[in-house]
């Protein structure tokens, strides 16, 4: 994709929030380093997916993206255009085009509004995308879209299960016929099976409505399943991104290694014969993380020079002229590559 300009284009992305002490007189006391220093890019009609642990920083990635979060520096491009300092009209205009599917089906749809309302709403905020005489309609279109019967439109949400409200929450978000879906472990609160017929859905609708996906999730199996490239967070910061063949058969990073080698195996023999990372120590607090790299306090190849010096998240130079599979971005000083067995 390298000959392709991106549709979204995240640089320096830093979102920190205040500790504050005191009462009347508040002052403020430190922060919490949410969001260190992210860059990526997304193009037209690929997944990036973001993954980590929780606490790490994904869903405020995901929020500063939709502008729900302003962030403390950094930009965030649309079509080359910085959107992260918007508001107002403009603000407006960039939202019917960055769309997002929520986590939670069961609290993202509001209990006293039928769906034809919630998947209508778009509409009367972006009055011009529908004639009001052409709404009803369209929402029955949307619901036959998603695989749901165009006849439930005058149900509540109450009279849904999780994987009917996700796929009501996926029509929402494909009313305005945006161009990017900001997913935000849109899965993960659904029973496995319907996670499945769900992330089968995306695959099918982003075929047909060439739309781009920022997929943020915490299961791995998942994320190799629809994405075209995958990022790892750890601590506010990206530690390794790359292709989705690239961080889940050549992974250079630990934590990377660590994270795909905890992943329930289901074949005994190939679950035998893997070795088990298993990491010392807590996650660091984001209000006082670790100097240097991050995860150096949980890395079993910690050297003095990681408390010194922040890693890059820059291909290798002893791997910049290998195999492509190799050559990927890695924020380690001693990133090498690791068997750790297949997702």
């Amino acid at each position: 994709m390298a000959d392709r300009e991106p549709i979204l284009e995240v640089s320096h992305l830093v979102k920190h929030f205040p500790l504050t002490q005191g009462i009347l007189f508040k002052r403020q006391i430190g922060a919490v380093k949410a969001v260190d220093d992210v860059s990526f890019e997304l193009y037209q009609g690929e997944t990036l997916g973001i993954v980590g642990e929780s606490g790490c920083g994904k869903s405020t990635v995901a929020k500063l993206l939709m502008n729900l979060e302003q962030p403390t520096s950094g930009s965030i491009r649309y079509k080359g255009e910085d959107i992260s300092r918007l508001s107002g009209r403009a603000l407006k205009a960039v939202r019917r085009n960055i769309q997002m599917v929520f986590q939670d089906p069961y609290t993202s749809l509001n209990p006293r509004m039928t769906v034809g309302d919630i998947i209508g709403e778009p509409f009367e905020i972006h009055p011009e995308v529908a004639p009001k005489g052409d709404r009803r309609k369209k929402v029955r279109e949307l619901l036959d879209v998603v695989g749901l019967n165009p006849e439930y439109i005058n149900r509540y949400p109450h009279q849904f299960s999780g994987g009917q409200r996700q796929r009501i929450g996926i029509a929402r978000g494909l009313a305005l016929n945006p161009e990017i879906i900001i997913c935000d472990e849109p899965v993960s609160a659904l029973d496995v099976s319907v996670q499945a017929q769900v992330i089968n859905l995306m695959e099918r609708l982003q075929n047909e409505f060439d739309l781009s996906y920022v997929f943020i999730a915490h299961d791995l199996s998942i994320v190799r399943h629809i994405s075209d490239r995958v990022g790892v967070m750890y601590l506010g910061k990206l530690a390794e991104i790359g292709t989705d063949s690239q961080i889940y058969d050549h992974p250079t990073h630990p934590y990377t290694q660590a994270l795909l080698s905890a992943v329930p195996q289901p074949d005994p023999e190939v679950r035998d014969s893997r070795e088990r990372i298993i990491l010392s120590g807590d996650v660091p607090s984001p209000a006082n993380p670790p100097s240097g790299c991050r995860f150096r306090t949980r890395c079993w190849k910690a050297e003095d020079r990681c408390a010194e010096e922040v890693p890059l998240l820059a291909v290798p130079e002893r791997f910049a002229k290998a195999d492509t599979g190799v050559a990927h971005p890695s924020a380690c000083h001693f990133a090498e590559e690791r068997d750790v067995v297949h997702v």
